[in-house]
């Protein structure tokens, strides 16, 4: 008890001990045994201890203390008729309302300034500034109007300070034309007023606009903040990265920022070269410099430079680890990123983060490692992680693909608050498990539950049909899709129906669904075509689809052994020599078939025809054992 701990010292004497004692205080049953002496000893009665108590707890980092403070506030201060002006001062008030602003409940801001108003209490700018910051982070516009009207009524509501809130409010709430207005009124401005509609206009895509404001900032004014907000406009765009190099040349003076805003630019336009150029020039780093690099590097597919980046850090946090992770995710290197993961628990430094949680359950997800998932699972329970945004999504996605549906669905259901893409994770999954009437369903319990799908339900949906062979459901959700919801279709939409059609054998319905897209097939679409067209031996279709699929020049390998296999099935050997001739021309060669399994927690790789596993030799004698049609021994090569 924090009480017994303290009586022999007596701090209940004098005010200040006891306000000593407070700060510490961190726990609600701790503040009530002190509120308890402070009523038992005639304490609460001091005005000048309530007042320190106020002030100093409302900066806390506690939320019992907070509440502690507005506590003593309500009950002691805010509603006291005082006639003398100077306990009329509005500094209790301010600190109260500064909790709500800048804390979890920015519209309780609101509503103590109008009681602010209703007892006649004082109002200084900085009580205004604060209301408009509350605004400003819940986008309450109208209200944010209502102060400004407001403004126009004190002396002080020309205040440059007030003025530059008013700006920092419209642009915040994407109001740019007032942001505007509320500028050219001005009758004094500073680098704070031209930064803001600078940064709002960046922001808002208008970089035209945020050039001419920058151009008419007096010399003076113009800060680093002006240019890096500048620069990292035109920074964002193919086109107007070359602007930003300019700009970059002719800063008087650059930090931190300006370097990795011109390294993020080059990056996200493909400058690979030039960034890597800017990144070794810059007379510092910091752990974003290094983390852009990796993830640059990462998406390159370049992860054997963004690992040596990443095993060169001076430092490392969880943004370089996400984006090392995320960069061996896209690249297939699944096992590596789990490792970096499982390297951030032992070590301790820090913690995974959303991200990395994310990151870490598609790893999972790819590699079918459910006992790694589960493990994640207990640890987001244990730390207390809400399912209700991407990761229960990333949950019900990863135990969908590891083979636990039942799973998936009972996380779904325990969900309390569902977003369309928990839905579209659990129709997905569903969809893997060709369990097509099930997801069709849940289509169902989304219209009856008001939640309206997408573009991605309707995929899963199509492929849940297409794997369990249900042609008329199918059909229903496409039309459902284009009338009922207006979703336009997608390539992968038309995609899905073509696979339903083919799957089912109704291959000129497919043919003509082709045919009549409003947008151009690509050859994913063609080969799901022909493949189906050799599946149910539709030859005179087939001929004609896999001539499209030249025609389109693609660059898939399997695209042309497709085509050659159905030039064999029409026994035109002359044509199945020349798709051969077209692809050693381009260097294209068919990709090996492949095969995992996990033995023991390490994971084997097979290709057809492979001898590269260092136990190849008692492999092909366990085969040697088993019986095996005359077709299949003639893959069984003698590996000597």
């Amino acid at each position: 008890m924090l009480l017994s701990a303290n009586l022999n010292q007596q701090p209940w004497n004098s005010a200040i001990p006891t306000l000593i004692l407070l700060k510490k205080c961190k726990t609600l049953n701790e503040i009530n045994q002190i509120h308890a002496r402070l009523l038992t000893t005639g304490f609460m009665k001091d005005t000048f201890l309530t007042t320190k108590i106020i002030l100093s707890l409302s900066t806390s980092l506690h939320a019992p203390l907070i509440e502690f403070a507005r506590c003593i506030f309500f009950r002691h201060h805010a509603f006291e008729f005082n006639e003398k002006e100077e306990e009329k001062d509005p500094f209790l008030w301010n600190a109260v309302i500064k909790t709500y602003s800048h804390g979890r409940n920015p519209k309780k801001a609101l509503w103590l300034f109008s009681s602010m108003l209703e007892n006649g209490a004082f109002v200084d700018k900085f009580t205004l500034s604060l209301v408009l910051k509350a605004c400003s982070r819940v986008g309450l516009v109208k209200e944010g109007m209502q102060i400004h009207g407001l403004l126009k009524k004190f002396e002080f509501g020309s205040d440059l300070f007030l003025q530059n809130c008013l700006i920092s409010l419209y642009v915040k709430c994407g109001c740019l034309v007032y942001a505007r207005q509320m500028f050219d009124r001005m009758s004094k401005r500073d680098s704070v007023s031209y930064n803001s509609l600078i940064d709002g206009y960046v922001k808002g895509g208008r970089i035209d606009l945020a050039r001419v404001v920058f151009d008419c900032i007096p010399v003076e004014e113009r800060n680093l903040i002006s240019w890096n907000s500048l620069i990292s406009g035109y920074a964002q765009s193919e086109d107007g990265i070359l602007v930003a190099w300019q700009l970059f040349v002719k800063m008087p003076d650059r930090d931190l920022i300006s370097w990795n805003l011109m390294i993020d630019g080059c990056l996200k336009c493909g400058r690979m070269k030039d960034a890597q150029g800017l990144f070794d020039r810059m007379p510092n780093r910091d752990i974003v410099s290094w983390a852009n690099m990796i993830d640059g590097h990462a998406k390159k597919g370049s992860v054997d430079i963004a690992r040596n980046l990443f095993d060169e850090m001076p430092e490392r946090d969880v943004v370089a680890c996400n984006a090392m992770m995320g960069g061996y995710v896209q690249n297939g290197y699944c096992m590596e990123a789990l490792s970096i993961f499982y390297g951030m628990q032992s070590e301790g430094n820090f913690f995974p983060d959303n991200a990395t949680l994310l990151i870490a359950l598609s790893a999972i997800a790819q590699l079918g490692h459910i006992e790694k998932g589960v493990a994640i699972h207990c640890y987001l329970e244990e730390n207390g992680f809400s399912l209700d945004g991407r990761l229960g999504v990333a949950l019900i996605d990863m135990y969908s693909k590891c083979g636990s549906i039942k799973t998936a669905m009972m996380i779904f259901e325990d969900i309390k608050e569902k977003s369309v893409d928990h839905w579209n994770a659990i129709i997905g999954g569903l969809a893997i498990h060709g369990l097509g009437e099930l997801a069709f369903d849940f289509l169902m319990d989304m219209e009856r539950m008001c939640v309206e799908p997408d573009d991605i339900t309707f995929i899963g949906l199509l492929n849940a049909c297409g794997h369990a062979g249900l042609v008329k459901e199918g059909m229903m959700c496409f039309e459902l899709m284009r009338r009922v919801h207006k979703v336009e279709p997608k390539l992968q939409h038309y995609g899905c129906m073509v696979d339903i059609l083919g799957r089912a054998g109704h291959i000129e319905e497919a043919k003509q669904l082709v045919d009549e897209m409003p947008i151009e097939p690509n050859d994913v679409i063609w080969r799901s075509l022909l493949s189906a067209c050799r599946t149910h031996e539709s030859f005179n279709v087939g001929q004609l689809v896999a001539e499209n699929l030249i025609r389109l020049d693609s660059s898939s390998s399997s695209s042309y052994v497709l085509v050659s296999n159905t030039y064999a099935g029409l026994g035109k050997w002359n044509d199945v020599r020349k798709v051969r001739a077209m692809m050693k021309e381009k260097s294209l060669k068919k990709i090996p078939g492949c095969s995992w399994i996990e033995l023991e927690g390490l994971v084997h790789e097979f290709f057809v025809q492979d001898k590269s596993h260092p136990q190849v030799r008692e492999i092909y004698s366990t085969l040697d054992c088993q019986p095996m049609s005359n077709s299949e021994l003639s893959y069984c090569k003698n590996y000597d």
